[in-house]
Order: C-alpha cells, then structure tokens, then sequence
C-alpha cells in the first residue's frame, strides 16, 4: 500500500515487470492490512491467538532506505502493536520480509554491497528504539537463503538478477552480515530483555528409514545443507567444504564475529522435507534418497507434505546448535481453497495437515526439545510473491474483488488448537 510516504520497494518494481508474477499479480493492495488491521486483530481474538508475528517494511520506515526515518511509517507501527497488546497478543516483528527499498537497489546493487548491511542495521535500530518498549521479540531477516538465491541466483524473485555463484555468495555473506549488525542495532536500541533471532527456511534432511544411523545422517546432512547460512550465525565459521571451494565469499575473521553475534532463539520455517537421506559408508556419510514421482503435495508446487520434518527440524537445530530457544516462525499448507455454493472453504487438507504437524511437534516437546512458540503460516490468504494470489496459505478465505475475509473450517479447527494451547489436537 503505497500511501503516507511509503517508498517504492524492490517487489513494487518487479511484480510490476511483465511476466514476473502469476497472471500479473503484484502488492499494491495485498490484503490491505494496512486500513483493516482492526478487523484482522478482532479475528486473531476470535481466534484465541496469543501472539502474532508481522513484517515491518522497511521502505516506510525509510522511504530513500537510508537517512531520517519516516515518521508516519513509525506511527502506523505503533498503532498496530497499540492494537495488538489492547487484544492481549503478543506482538512479534519482522525487520526485513524481502521487501529492499528500491533506492538501495538502485545505489548500491541491493545486497551486493556493505553497504545496505549497515543500512538495514541502522533501520534495525530504528525501529528497536521506537517499538521495544511494547515489541519483547525482533526478527531480523527471513529466509536469506531463499531471497538471496530466488532474487539474486535464479532471477524468479525481485530483484530479478542472474548472478555468477561468487557473487552469489558474496551477496549471502552481505545478508548475514546485515543479519549480525542488526542483532547488534538490537541490543544497542532496544531493553536489557529484548529478545532477537533470525528466521531461515531450514533445508530439513528427514531420515527415509528408521535407526540411529540413519538419523544421524540426517543430522549431518541437515547442517551441511544449511552451513552457508545457520551454522554461519550460529559457529561463527563457514563449513569447510563451502568456505574453500574457488567461489567462496570474500570475508574477514570480524565479519565473521559479528555473523555470529549471540541469539536469544532460532527461528525455522518448516513446510516440508528438504531431503530424505539414509546413511552410507561412502563420504560424507550419507545418501540422498530422490523424491518419489507420486510423493504428496500441496496446491503449491514446491511444497512436498511430510508433517514428521518439523520433528526432526527442531531435533536437528538443537542437536546441532543447542539453540537458547526455537520458534517455528512458519508452517502450513498451500491449498486450492474454492469456496462452496454456502460461500465456505472446507479445508480439510490444511486440518490434516495441521494436525499432524503438530502432533511432531508435541513429540518433540515430550524429549525435552526447547520449542518456545508456533505461528501457522497464515493468517489470510494474500500476496505468495511470485505465485501472486493463487496460492492460498490462509485460516481466512480473502475475496480478491471485495477483500472480504471469510473463516475457513481450518479456522474453527486452528480455534480449537489455541484456546486449549495444543490440548485439541
């Protein structure tokens, strides 16, 4: 919604680009959040959240992404966080969601400078200093790996770019540095019990067969597969097989240090397995096992159904790191969602779903696994980046002509689950 100063984003210019997005679709309305959060936080009451995790954007903090914050930005932020703790829920933000302000992109080449690192630390501590006395929780960024590699590699995502795997790379190490400066930005701006994490879309390796050689393997393979960006943040080093190959990021010990500064929790986005894989005595350890043709999915292409990958995510991410804290900052279910002759979704794939999910996730909470928070993916039907509008997310059907929000039958199920805290399952 580009009113009250907000600047132009790099997904305003690329979802306006012929071709970018299914059937055209871009941002410009989304769901409108922006005029009816009122409503949405009356049907988060309704039902029975207790916290609920948004995105700032940056460009309406910082029009230009960089110089004096705009104060009317701010203000919409305070009257939403306002709202949400006048409704008792708990109000976590996103400090970076993808949306880079298109001047930085412009200036700077975006990510593939140091520059706009410091530049998002600076917004970091913005909006830390404005918001912490009500927002106890902070996000840094989500998913760099995927932003970086959709955005900057494959060219599906804004800013559209096709670069070579050095720069690629080297545009990843600008991210976690900006992610390290703002835990920094955090600490500096915001009260002696802030808490600050990332979120990443964890590349969950899920053992094929039974046995502890198998889910060991798993483990192994879980880290590898996420080395350039976790266990950058959470070791302070690069795994060796990455930090050594010829396209390797240019980086300095300090860089490193201040990747890894220390983390209150470990956010993870979990929609399915990453790979299945089952131990080997050849190196490394392990081998990946391909997807079966017929394996399930969602509406959404790329989303494989296993509800057993958030057991072994939150298993892996403690074995591997030892994290303070894990929240599941993301889970749930792409579905085709047509509304019937009564006007409602009858979602029971997202109920399916849902449920066994969290049934791994109270199998991971009976072993003692430090789980601390759960925040389904999502709360209305809106903008899937380049998948536009057609791939539905939401427990609330959204009316593309009216913006009408409806209550899915997940909806009632999702109820259920949060006023008795999980005991509904």
């Amino acid at each position: 919604m580009n009113e009250d100063g907000r600047g132009e984003s790099i997904w305003d210019r690329f979802s306006h680009m012929p071709g970018r997005t299914r059937n055209g679709d871009t941002g410009d309305v989304a769901c409108d959040h922006y005029h009816r959060y009122l409503d949405d936080i009356a049907s988060m009451n309704d039902l029975g959240l207790n916290a609920y995790r948004f995105s700032i954007a940056w460009s309406r903090v910082f029009p230009d992404g960089t110089g004096a914050p705009h104060p009317r930005g701010l203000d919409f932020y305070e009257r939403l966080v306002d709202a949400l703790l006048g409704a008792g829920i708990e109000a976590v933000a996103t400090l970076y969601h993808w949306d880079l302000p298109q001047a930085l992109q412009d200036r700077f080449g975006g990510w593939q400078s140091r520059e706009t690192a410091q530049a998002f630390a600076d917004h970091a501590g913005v909006v830390a200093g404005r918001l912490a006395d009500r927002v106890g929780r902070f996000v840094t960024t989500n998913e760099i790996g995927s932003f970086v590699d959709l955005g900057y590699g494959s060219g599906a995502h804004a800013p559209g770019l096709t670069l070579t795997p050095r720069q690629l790379n080297q545009v990843r190490h600008h991210a976690l540095l900006g992610h390290g400066l703002a835990v920094q930005a955090i600490r500096a701006c915001g009260r002696r019990t802030t808490q600050v994490g990332p979120a990443e879309n964890l590349v969950v390796a899920v053992p094929a067969l039974a046995g502890a050689e198998h889910a060991a393997a798993a483990e192994r393979a879980t880290r590898e597969s996420n080395g350039h960006c976790l266990a950058a943040m959470l070791e302070g080093c690069y795994p060796d097989a990455y930090a050594s190959q010829p396209d390797a990021p240019c980086c300095s010990a300090d860089d490193l240090r201040t990747i890894a500064a220390p983390v209150d929790f470990v956010g993870i986005n979990v929609y399915g397995p990453g790979c299945y894989v089952i131990a080997s005595s050849d190196a490394p350890g392990w081998r990946i096992v391909p997807f079966s043709r017929s394996h399930p999915r969602t509406a959404a292409a790329w989303q494989l159904v296993d509800p057993s990958s958030l057991y072994w995510a939150t298993r892996h991410v403690t074995r591997l790191w030892n994290p303070p804290a894990i929240l599941v900052t993301e889970n749930g279910y792409a579905g085709a969602d047509v509304p019937q002759a009564d006007g409602l979704v009858y979602d029971t794939d997202r109920i399916v779903f849902v449920r066994a999910c969290l049934s791994q996730l109270r199998r991971a909470l009976a072993e003692g696994l430090p789980v601390r928070g759960y925040f389904l993916w999502s709360l209305l039907d809106n903008f899937e980046w380049a998948d536009g509008y057609d791939t539905r997310f939401g427990l609330l059907h959204v009316d593309r002509a009216t913006l009408r929000r409806t209550p899915k039958l997940g909806a009632s199920y999702y109820r259920q689950v949060a006023v008795t805290r999980g005991a509904a399952l």
